[in-house]
């Protein structure tokens, strides 16, 4: 019996040791190596874009010929470790330039990039990310920060992530070759800032038009300094309608005899009153849809409204905000 006995408490010791070691055994590979996969859970939100056939509509981050960050949403198939699958998908290969080439866009990812693993903790939404040595081969500092911003923006647009460390060979770096700093946690901010931000009480992004060589026609988001105490929607619909700065290379679907005349805003739909001149009245069908488009993409960056109303006279447009600025 005393044999027994001491036979189980040696079972119970043995398996209470190993349950320790594999525990920090875990611990310590997710610190270091980043190689646990955690599956991103969709959401309600991102049941609406997967599709029947399995297909999940995801906006990536491309660099057009002009230097501009472009979310472009494509549709990739779902599965676990999706936001692993959608930064493979952004890794500069021939096949990918061969897909891109019509759009005059380009990967951000430099070629021969592996991702070694990726974690997500799903109390706090911060993606740790760790790349292989290749992810340090860009040759430019634009080119540097446009990959930061392109992974924070992409990874960012699911919603189990709301910041993203980024580390190289399984380590946690502080700067990139060209100087671009990553040693803290990064999120979403001044995308394709065009301004002097000390000059600036707050910020607001607006979608004009690319000036590109290629055909495929698409919109970037840009930030605008203002002086605005806090970023709002008047002022961005302001600077909507004035166009874009000179020199940026973007142009606006909104005729320059076109004018805002102010928004109100109820239960989450923007009121957005305007006036048409005589020439944008002669095709005011195309005008409108694409009047409206600006608007709506330009007011989604404000998460308190899901609605528009466009105002032209007597007459009201309503539109709902617009999930995806370019597909491809």
């Amino acid at each position: 019996m005393i044999n027994r006995r001491i036979a189980i408490f040696a079972l119970v010791g043995i398996l209470f040791f190993s349950a320790v070691t594999l525990r920090n055994k875990l611990v310590s590979d997710d610190v270091t190596n980043v190689e646990d996969e955690i599956e991103i859970v969709l959401s309600d939100d991102e049941i609406k874009i997967v599709e029947d056939d399995g297909m999940r509509k995801t906006v990536l981050y491309f660099q057009d010929e002009n230097g501009y960050l472009v979310p472009v949403m494509r549709r990739i198939p779902w599965e676990e470790g999706i936001g692993k699958i959608t930064l493979k998908n952004m890794i500069d290969t021939p096949e990918l330039r061969n897909t891109l080439d019509s759009t005059g866009l380009l990967p951000l990812i430099p070629s021969g990039t592996e991702i070694i693993g990726m974690t997500i903790d799903s109390d706090t939404g911060l993606c740790k990310v760790d790349f292989s040595e290749e992810f340090l081969n860009t040759e430019t500092k634009k080119g540097e920060e446009n990959l930061i911003k392109g992974i924070v923006y992409t990874l960012t647009e699911f919603p189990a992530i709301k910041e993203v460390k980024l580390m190289v060979a399984g380590d946690e770096v502080k700067s990139l070759k060209n100087g671009s700093t990553v040693a803290s946690t990064l999120t979403r901010n001044n995308i394709n800032y065009l301004g002097n931000p000390e000059e600036a009480r707050s910020d607001v992004v607006v979608y004009y038009k690319s000036e590109g060589s290629s055909e495929f026609e698409y919109f970037v988001p840009v930030t605008i300094p203002t002086m605005a105490p806090v970023s709002n929607v008047f002022t961005a619909l302001d600077i909507l309608f004035e166009g874009p700065p000179e020199g940026s290379r973007l142009s606006s679907d909104i005729p320059m005899d076109t004018q805002f005349q102010g928004v109100e805003i109820k239960d989450g739909t923007a009121y957005v009153d305007i006036t048409l001149g005589a020439e944008s009245m002669l095709t005011i069908e195309a005008t409108m849809d694409d009047i409206v488009k600006n608007i709506g993409l330009t007011l989604s960056e404000f998460e308190e409204i899901n609605s528009v109303e466009v105002i032209v006279g007597e007459e009201a447009i309503n539109t709902s905000i617009p999930v995806f600025a370019n597909e491809y």
